[in-house]
């Protein structure tokens, strides 16, 4: 039998020690890209994490038509659905980009929320930025041009304002996503981003897309 020190200290939880490997309720999987993560309609039964890469949400609905509701990124969770007690998958989420994500199982998540304080603090954070997002969506949609709907969605692509330094380098996107994004036609898109890059705020070749933080100014001028 072991003996327990009298002073021996109680290991910390590490947050991000946690998100970043797999343990008991968790694996993580790599996907490449345009690869389905879940499909809307199967079972809610795991919290998302990405590490590295992106994935793009979207919901068709009962006539077919396709919307991208939302795209994250690295550090972001999806799929927390589960935990408000939707038995099925709301969404589509399929990878913009080689991807790799923590698989969380819901009773491993609830008890790490339960029980872990600084992920719990951490989680709620991200929703609570989440809840934020979706304010400054619907009021983009009602009052901004679709040009500045565009430098907004690309700025926010490039993590602009996070924590961490914006990747300023994203995995090249098509169009006709950034139109669905943004709630405007492709020739649109095309109008404002080969203007964008003419103005100098965006370099793009065949993979990649450079964003510059020159972009910001579309978005605040009047």
């Amino acid at each position: 039998m072991v003996k327990k020190l009298k002073n021996a200290k109680v290991p910390v939880f590490d947050a991000q020690a946690f998100l970043d490997s797999a343990g008991l309720g968790r694996v993580v999987r790599k996907f490449r890209g345009k690869e389905t993560v879940f499909a809307q309609g199967a079972p809610a039964r795991n919290v998302m994490y990405i590490q590295e890469g992106g994935v793009k949400l979207t919901v068709v609905n009962e006539t077919g038509k396709e919307a991208v509701v939302a795209i994250v990124g690295p550090g972001d969770f999806f799929g927390e659905g589960c935990l408000a007690g939707q038995s099925k998958c709301m969404a589509t989420a399929i990878t913009v980009a080689p991807t790799t994500v923590l698989v969380i199982e819901k009773d491993e998540m609830i008890r790490a929320l339960h029980e872990e304080h600084e992920f719990s603090d951490r989680f709620i954070a991200h929703m609570l930025g989440r809840n934020i997002r979706v304010e400054e969506d619907l009021i983009d949609q009602l009052f901004n041009s679709s040009e500045k709907r565009l430098a907004r969605t690309l700025l926010l692509l490039a993590r602009y304002g996070k924590q961490d330094e914006p990747q300023m380098i994203l995995p090249k996107v098509s169009q006709e996503m950034l139109a669905e994004m943004i709630g405007t036609t492709r020739p649109r898109v095309n109008f404002f981003m080969n203007k964008f890059r003419k103005l100098g705020f965006i370099q793009y070749n065949n993979s990649q897309v450079h964003i510059n933080k020159s972009l910001l100014s579309v978005v605040l001028h009047d």
